[in-house]
């Protein structure tokens, strides 16, 4: 045995021996429990610390506070505690019972548990998903009758397997509770509240509720008995608010529903899943539409103004639907999590997700994933999980709870998808946790930093697959005077740094505004805004937020942001939520209660997080103005504070710092800055008495002034800005449009076209560069051009990229537009009718002539623009006529159009564009079969293609769906065009 080891037993049984005496163990208890407590509330370092101290209001524990205490307290006894004293102590001498009931049962074994039976036996090759299903409740109707017995969900065990529910089970025990249901006081159409823990009651109440033609209200249980009372006071509004007639609960619980009741007119009836499933009577379930309320997500932590996001069947299976595309879903998925079940993450992405997809759910309590850290990763091993979803404190957690001792013999090497979101994801979390577990077999490709919201469903952008993080670093100083994210040295070591959270899901949008709700251009912060199928109609009876909410057809994300690359990075929050734990906290109540003290200047008070590395979320801080200065008096003050965020947010601040009058930041109009007695206070510059507060509190004032007038200034800057550029366009394309019909040649033509382009770029100060000239052919040799197609600006560009005159095909429409027809035809542009097929065969084969008699067409390949970033499809037209003619294609890469004018924004931006031109790429070599046309066009299509979106910095939107249509259909279109089908016809024109 080695030295290390006999060391280590020679303390544990010491640490035993001193055990035995209870006199001994309580003083070394009340020494841990104080240590732990100055640690996590420095304000609270001084508070007396006995056995009857309660660990939330006396000593300001909170949920990671008694994680860190338990795990402080094994160590230090060398014991291993039950997983229920996580729950049920609430004072030392609670812990000091059950240390001493645990002394004598040693440390649990560091060898990580058996592996479990696996959840897919039998399943194989049966059909696992529902795409007809338009509700939740048809997708659980098909799966109990496709594949009855199928597991569905495993309830984590660490001693064995645990128990299974099938589909089968999810949809008896859902049936027994709506019966339940309508034998009450119930009807369809009315809000249920359920209060449950993770458990299969839970399941088949929210399951139950949905087939009686209710709505599901989730809101989260107590974490411990003593709670019960204060914990249905927190709630009573968010009853109130959706008009919750029915309560479904614990019995613990029910015995004060009562007091519920009281603060709640429309509660009728407290009940337990027991008690409905024990009723019986006749039941037809109600007809259940996609555009039926699925149920009300109240953001955690609503309290005095409770806000309910509305999300009906057709929202969440849109979103489920959506992520499920994005990451390429195998047979062999198994999903492991702790997440609440209350909670949008928890809920849809692990539960609801996984149902839609048949993929086996193995779920433990997010109390048994709190108290052991390593229960989550031997649960992934346990069950080969294949994907996990936590917030980045969970990561944190793991690493800092989670010993090499606890976990020997891990094997992480089957999680592919490691979700992390929730709240603000940390570079360093991602890193330091890919290199702690690499050696368990954890690839840091498996890591996915994502991005969503309950108002959008819960998902909004994921990164591509295997992909692994991407983390942005920004010089500090650009982006906090400016808001551009301009990219940092390698050896900056003071950049910023932002991870990058993926791309829009299919059929959702993003955008970036401005104060002025103007788009912005790439790498500029600005408020997130987002769009589509998954996106909430607003809040539940609460107008005010509603409108808040919308702007036109567009919801404000409540973040601040950036976009880069098709990739959405999160800055912070233009809202003061704080999150902390995964928790939303919301301050405005919290702030007028910690006023009403006796004490405490009222309005003069800010609540705000504070980023907290050490546990990868954030501190919550209590910044509050008294004229109190006596120890004492401010002792009595904290006390009071801390108590009130037990009462009203469910943990205690992290930090309360009591200051003197005149030190909380306020707007002109008296509202309270929040972000700035943050920077006040993350600067050091507040709870100090021997610092001049007063001037502190001048100079950050006048520090303010600064950024609001920069702010000015840009805003005041883009619009002159825009007004000049049109200026200057409207110029030059007016004395183009008079020249155009008088230059005799078309070489002479396009030399006038490309000057006034580069001659406008030039005066609105718009770098452009050129790269790859040397790939042109020489004059005299036909090509085709083949383009990107970003902005209205690329027609422009392509004249003042290119030397030589080039034919744009144009969709025919364009005909009908005088101004733009007199330059197009002097241009000699083509044009191509897109939904007579007739007419565009004819076409086609009139651009294939051209091109064999030395015309050189070209071709926005995409057939249209679209305002995100991103390579669409392309259409075939141009590869087939390449492939007729034998003439080779010319790739264009058009860079930089997109941030200066966006489709559907008429207000351009200043930028800097690039256009590359690859090298010509000759039609694959002709074959036997009469077909060979259509399959070299497809090859030539891919190969251009690959070579546009290896230089056009935009994520791939289409190589999965490349068009296959007929080799008879009509070239794609140029400037402007969309593709549409013709009639009767599935596939879309080339």
């Amino acid at each position: 045995m080695s030295e290390h080891a006999s060391n280590g037993d020679q303390a544990r049984d010491q640490a035993r021996d001193q055990a035995r005496d209870p006199a001994d163990t309580a003083a070394r208890l009340l020494a841990v429990v104080g240590e732990v407590a100055a640690e996590l509330r420095p304000h609270l370092a001084n508070a007396p610390v006995g056995l009857d101290s309660v660990l939330d209001k006396d000593l300001g524990f909170d949920s990671l506070g008694r994680v860190e205490l338990l795990v402080r307290v094994e160590r230090a006894f060398a014991v291993s505690l039950p997983e229920q004293a996580f729950a049920a102590v609430d004072t030392p001498r609670d812990l000091l019972r059950a240390l001493l009931a645990a002394h004598g049962a040693g440390a649990r074994p560091a060898a990580v548990p058996r592996a479990a039976t696996p959840l897919r036996a039998g399943t194989e090759g049966a059909a696992s998903v529902p795409y007809g299903a338009q509700t939740l409740t048809e997708a659980l109707d098909w799966h109990a009758r496709v594949h009855p017995e199928r597991p569905h969900i495993r309830l984590y065990s660490d001693d064995d397997d645990g128990e299974t529910i099938t589909f089968r089970d999810l949809r008896d025990g859902a049936e027994r509770v709506a019966r339940g249901l309508h034998q009450g006081d119930f009807r369809p159409g009315q809000a249920v509240v359920i209060m449950l823990p993770t458990g299969r009651e839970y399941f088949y109440t929210f399951f139950g509720v949905l087939l009686a033609g209710g709505v599901p209200v989730p809101i989260y249980p107590p974490a411990r008995p003593t709670q019960i009372e204060d914990h249905l006071n927190r709630h009573a509004g968010i009853v109130a608010n959706c008009q919750g007639r029915t309560l479904v609960t614990v019995a613990e619980a029910k015995r004060l529903g009562g007091l519920l009741r009281a603060r709640a007119e429309s509660l009728r009836e407290v009940v337990t899943v027991e008690e409905l499933m024990a009723r019986d009577g006749a039941f037809t379930p109600p007809t259940v539409r996609p555009a039926d309320v699925a149920f009300l997500q109240y953001t955690s932590g609503s309290t005095g103004n409770p806000k309910g996001v509305v999300l009906t069947h057709a929202n969440l299976l849109a979103n489920i639907r959506a992520m499920g595309e994005a990451l390429d879903l195998q047979r062999d998925e198994v999903f492991v999590s702790w997440l609440p079940l209350y909670h949008d993450m928890g809920l849809i992405g692990a539960w609801l997700g996984n149902l839609h997809y048949a993929i086996p759910l193995v779920i433990m309590s997010p109390l048994a994933f709190l108290a052991r850290p390593g229960r989550w990763l031997q649960a992934i091993h346990r069950h080969r999980g294949t994907f996990s979803a936590a917030p980045n404190f969970a990561y944190e957690l793991c690493l800092r709870r989670v010993a090499d001792a606890d976990i020997a013999g891990l094997d992480l090497s089957s999680w592919r998808r490691a979700f992390n979101g929730a709240e603000a994801v940390n570079p360093e979390t991602l890193r330091r946790f890919a290199e702690r577990f690499a050696a368990y077999g954890f690839r840091a490709e498996a890591m996915m930093p994502v991005y969503g919201l309950a108002e959008c469903s819960v998902g909004l952008s994921f990164p591509p697959m295997g992909r692994g993080p991407l983390v942005d670093r920004v010089k500090r100083d650009v982006f906090m005077g400016t808001g551009v994210a301009e990219p940092a040295d390698s050896d900056d070591a003071r950049a910023l740094a932002f991870v990058a959270c993926g791309r829009p899901l299919t059929g959702h949008q993003i955008r970036v505004v401005d104060g002025s709700g103007r788009e912005l251009p790439e790498r500029q912060q600005g408020r997130l805004q987002f769009r589509g199928p998954s996106a909430t109609g607003g809040y539940f009876r609460n107008p005010e937020a509603t409108a808040e909410l919308f702007d036109g057809d567009w919801l404000n994300a409540g973040d601040l942001a950036y976009v880069a690359g098709g990739d959405v990075h999160i800055t912070g929050r233009s809202k003061d939520i704080i999150i902390r734990a995964g928790r939303n906290i919301h301050p405005t109540e919290f702030e007028d209660a910690v006023g009403a003290l006796d004490g405490v200047r009222k309005g003069a008070v800010a609540v705000f997080g504070s980023a907290d590395p050490a546990s990868g979320t954030e501190r919550l801080v209590v910044l509050a103005e008294t004229r109190k200065r006596q120890p004492d008096q401010q002792e009595r003050l904290r006390a009071e504070i801390n108590a009130l965020a037990i009462d009203l947010v469910g943990a205690p601040p992290d930090d309360v710092v009591l200051a003197p009058p005149r030190t909380v930041l306020k707007t002109s109009s008296g509202k309270v800055r929040r972000a700035a007695c943050r920077d006040l206070y993350e600067r050091g510059l507040i709870g100090k008495p021997q610092s001049a507060v007063w001037l502190q509190v001048a100079r950050m004032a006048l520090a303010a002034v600064v950024p609001q007038a920069r702010w000015s200034l840009r805003a005041a800057g883009a619009a002159l800005f825009a007004a000049y550029a049109w200026g200057v366009i409207a110029a030059i394309a007016s004395t183009l449009w008079c020249l155009a019909p008088v230059v005799p040649s078309l070489d002479g033509r396009w030399r006038v076209f490309g000057g006034g382009a580069r001659l406008a770029m030039r005066l609105t100060g718009t770098r452009f560069t050129v790269e790859g000239a040397e790939n042109l052919p020489p004059p005299g040799k036909a090509a085709v051009f083949v383009s990107n197609h970003a902005s209205y600006l690329d027609f422009m560009v392509i004249g003042a990229a290119l030397p030589r005159p080039v034919g744009f095909v144009s969709k025919a429409e364009l005909r009908n537009n005088f101004f733009v027809r007199v330059i197009l035809d002097r241009m000699e542009a083509e044009y191509v009718e897109r939904f007579d097929r007739r007419k565009g065969l004819d076409d086609a084969k009139r651009v294939s002539r051209r091109v064999r008699d030395g015309r050189s067409p070209l071709f926005f390949a995409e057939g249209t623009l679209t305002r995100m970033p991103g390579l669409l499809p392309f259409h075939m037209g141009a590869f087939v006529t390449a492939v007729e003619a034998d003439a080779p294609v010319v790739p264009l890469v058009i860079r930089g159009t997109r941030s200066m004018l966006r489709d559907g924004s008429w207000f351009p931006r200043p930028g800097a564009i690039t256009v590359v031109v690859g090298r010509p790429v000759a039609p694959p070599p002709s074959g036997e079969a009469a077909a060979d046309t259509w399959s070299r066009a497809v090859r030539l299509r891919d190969a251009v293609r690959d070579v546009i979106l290896a230089h056009v910095g935009e994520p791939d939107l289409g190589r999965e769906e490349l068009p296959m249509v007929r080799p008879d259909a009509a070239p794609g279109a140029g400037p402007g065009a969309t593709s549409r089908p013709p009639a009767g016809d599935k596939s879309s024109p080339s």
